[in-house]
């Protein structure tokens, strides 16, 4: 008898996918696990302990994994509109009633009616607000500043260039690419050849299919700086403070308080 899809489903090895897209966002990022923890150290400061969050283009739902680890007592909505990532992310907390996934598309001007909530006391995101140009992210930081309830936080962990600085810019990157060149001679996945594995794997063929389809190969979007980034918070969103809490040559976090 041939195997339902679902039943595929049942058995796919879902941590086992968390776990690889992990290993392949390290690669470009060895500092990761860095950022998420200053994020969760602020989470936990302004909002204390059990929060509501909004991971923001969730992906695979890493900030809510590591969210949910230290903050038993927190709850998360995922929002995304990669196919393929949500499939990972439902797998993955299948069966957790602290967790809730949205699909939605971050450039629809509607898409906060699809959230169960009308507030959060964090808006969280990671390295994707990038796949975005400056005009709908100025956009998406305004519906952000009614989403976040007044003392709540909204922290974005990406890439943010100062491009004042082009030596030192080329410099670290250099340094940094060859550090990925022997991460990769010792069997580091990048990401063309992490999607290559998914578009074989019989349930997210056809997710890892369409999300081709809405995004392409990768993202053609911008990467202000930091300073553009609590600027326009502050401007667009309304957020009282704005600043960097954490910072490394190439990438940011920087949080903002309602």
């Amino acid at each position: 008898m041939a195997e339902t899809g679902l039943g595929m489903a049942a058995r796919t090895d879902w941590a086992a996918w968390q776990e690889s897209w992990d290993r392949q966002q390290e690669w470009y990022m060895p500092d990761r696990e860095e950022r998420f923890r200053v994020m969760l150290d602020m989470v936990e400061a302004l909002v204390g302990p059990e929060p509501r969050v909004l991971d923001l283009a969730c992906g695979t739902g890493s900030i809510t994994d590591r969210l949910l680890k230290r903050f038993p007592k927190a709850t998360s909505t995922g929002v995304d509109l990669d196919p393929a990532l949500l499939a990972i992310a439902r797998g993955y907390f299948d069966g957790d009633g602290r967790v809730t996934f949205v699909t939605a598309d971050l450039k629809d001007p509607d898409w906060t009616r699809a959230l169960p909530y009308a507030s959060y006391d964090a808006v969280l995101t990671a390295t994707a607000l990038h796949w975005l140009h400056s005009d709908d992210l100025t956009t998406l930081y305004g519906q952000l500043g009614g989403l976040v309830r007044d003392g709540g936080v909204f922290m974005n962990a990406d890439h943010m260039i100062d491009e004042s600085t082009p030596r030192i810019n080329a410099a670290e990157r250099a340094h940094r690419h060859a550090h990925m060149d022997r991460a990769k001679a010792d069997g580091a996945l990048d990401w063309a050849e992490w999607w290559a594995l998914a578009a074989k794997d019989p349930v997210l063929a056809e997710p890892t299919a369409r999300r081709f389809e809405i995004y392409g190969e990768h993202a053609d979007g911008d990467t202000p700086s930091a300073a553009w980034h609590g600027r326009t918070l502050r401007e667009a969103g309304g957020f009282g403070e704005a600043r960097t809490v954490w910072r490394s040559p190439s990438d940011a976090l920087v949080l903002a308080v309602k």
